[in-house]
C-alpha cells in the first residue's frame, strides 16, 4: 500500500492551524515590541535609539516565533507520519485486529455490532489505510500539518503585529507618542483577541477583554521596570 502523493487541497484543520500560528505570532509581536519600546523610551527620548531597539526586537520576535512554530508543527507532522507507518504495518500483520478496531469505533457511536462489523469490513476492503488512520488517529491520509505554512504565517504576523506600536512610538509627535502607543496596543490586542476567539469558537467578548488586560499589564510592567532601571 502506498500513500497518495498527488497534491490535495488543504483541509479546514490545516487552514486553521496556519491561521492560529498567525494570530499567536501577531499577539506576541505586539506585546514583545511594546515591552521593549516602553523600557527604552523611559531611558531615552532619542527617537532613533527607540526605533532601532524596537525594530531589532520586532525582527528577533518574528524569527523566534517562526522557528518555534516550525519546530512544533514539524514534531506534530513526524508523529502523524509515524502513526501512518504503524497502521500500514498493522494492516499487513493484524488485519483482523484492525477490523475489530473499526468495528469498536462504530459501536461506540451507537451502531449495532453486526452492522458495525459489516461497515468495518467494507471500509477496510475499499480504503484500508485511510480508514485506519482516520479511525484510530483522527488523521486524514495525505493531509499533514505543514510546518512551513505555520512558520511563515507566524513570521509575517509577528512582524505586522509589532509595526503598529513601533510606528506610534517613533512617528507620532512627542506630546502624544505615549497615549498614541497605548491606544495602538489596545486596538491591536483587541483585534487579535477577536480573531483568536473566532478561530477557536470561543467567547469573543471574553477574549478581547483578556487580551486588553494582558496588554495593559505588559505596558505597566515594562514602564515600571524602565522607571526603576533609569534611577540607577
Amino acid at each position: 500500500m502506498q500513500q497518495v502523493k498527488t497534491k490535495q487541497k488543504q483541509t479546514m484543520a490545516e487552514k486553521l492551524n496556519t491561521l492560529r500560528a498567525g494570530v499567536l505570532g501577531s499577539n506576541d509581536g505586539i506585546l514583545t515590541v511594546v515591552g521593549v519600546l516602553f523600557s527604552v523610551a523611559i531611558a531615552t527620548t532619542n527617537q532613533f535609539t527607540i526605533f532601532v531597539a524596537g525594530l531589532s526586537d520586532l525582527l528577533a520576535c518574528a524569527f523566534s516565533m517562526a522557528s518555534g512554530e516550525y519546530a512544533s508543527v514539524s514534531s506534530q507532522r513526524d508523529a502523524e507520519s509515524a502513526a501512518v507507518r504503524a497502521e500500514e504495518h498493522l494492516l499487513k500483520v493484524d488485519l483482523a485486529g484492525e477490523i475489530t478496531a473499526v468495528q469498536k469505533y462504530y459501536v461506540d457511536r451507537g451502531i449495532t455490532p453486526a452492522t458495525a462489523r459489516a461497515i468495518a469490513k467494507e471500509l477496510i476492503q475499499k480504503k484500508p489505510l485511510e480508514t485506519m488512520v482516520n479511525v484510530k488517529n483522527d488523521i486524514q491520509l495525505g493531509h499533514y500539518m505543514n510546518p512551513w505554512n505555520a512558520a511563515f504565517s507566524s513570521l509575517f504576523s509577528a512582524a505586522l503585529g509589532g509595526i503598529l506600536p513601533l510606528a506610534a512610538m517613533t512617528l507620532l509627535p512627542t506630546n502624544i507618542e505615549w497615549p498614541g502607543t497605548i491606544c495602538a496596543v489596545i486596538i491591536s490586542v483587541a483585534i487579535t483577541g477577536f480573531l483568536s476567539a473566532k478561530l477557536g469558537n470561543g467567547l469573543v467578548k471574553t477574549a478581547i477583554i483578556r487580551n486588553i488586560i494582558i496588554g495593559i499589564l505588559t505596558m505597566i510592567i515594562h514602564y515600571t521596570v524602565g522607571k526603576l532601571m533609569n534611577q540607577f
